[in-house]
């Protein structure tokens, strides 16, 4: 089979860009030692309410109760209050390109820092959640529940951290 150059050319111009766009993979260990808290919880109430951000755009933001399962990272607590950007109000809904949505009783590991508020937020965005399914893998991949804890505990020994 022949390739002619310029075929040859858009093909690596294509590949370089997909590349670019998408930098480097995050590794669970890294999101695990920069997060305040790791927990596996499940999304108990979402409450949606149009907010303003930093740029003065108006968002829909979501603020989201969620029951904890399990601490991996962080101080132990049964519940937190975990805000983040889109939602659905009345019969508007925005969706964050790079962050998943979440429904009541959904399941995910969430990978948190505090907010100025007094509540939660997504550490690196849609990379500190990471959907389970209902075998316990993360939805998208081979991992289960007990690779990533086994994963967070490394991180944060390696880190000389706190649980």
């Amino acid at each position: 089979m022949s390739v002619t150059p310029a075929a040859f050319l858009i093909a690596c111009v294509a590949t370089a860009t997909l590349s670019a766009s998408q930098g480097p993979p995050v590794d669970i260990g890294t999101r695990a030692k920069g997060a305040e808290h790791v927990v596996v919880a499940s999304v108990a109430n979402v409450h949606s309410t149009f907010e303003f951000s930093p740029h003065g755009d108006q968002v829909i933001v979501s603020h989201i109760q969620l029951q904890i399962e399990e601490t991996l990272k962080g101080a132990s607590a049964t519940a937190l209050a975990f805000t983040v950007e889109g939602g659905t109000l009345g019969d508007l809904t925005m969706r964050v390109s790079d962050t998943p949505t979440l429904q009541i009783g959904e399941r995910a590991v969430f990978f948190l820092d505090s907010a100025a508020s007094g509540d939660h937020r997504s550490h690196g965005r849609g990379l500190g959640i990471l959907k389970l399914d209902a075998s316990d893998r993360i939805q998208g991949s081979t991992l289960t529940r007990g690779d990533v804890r086994g994963m967070v505990r490394a991180a944060v020994t390696e880190a000389g951290g706190q649980r």
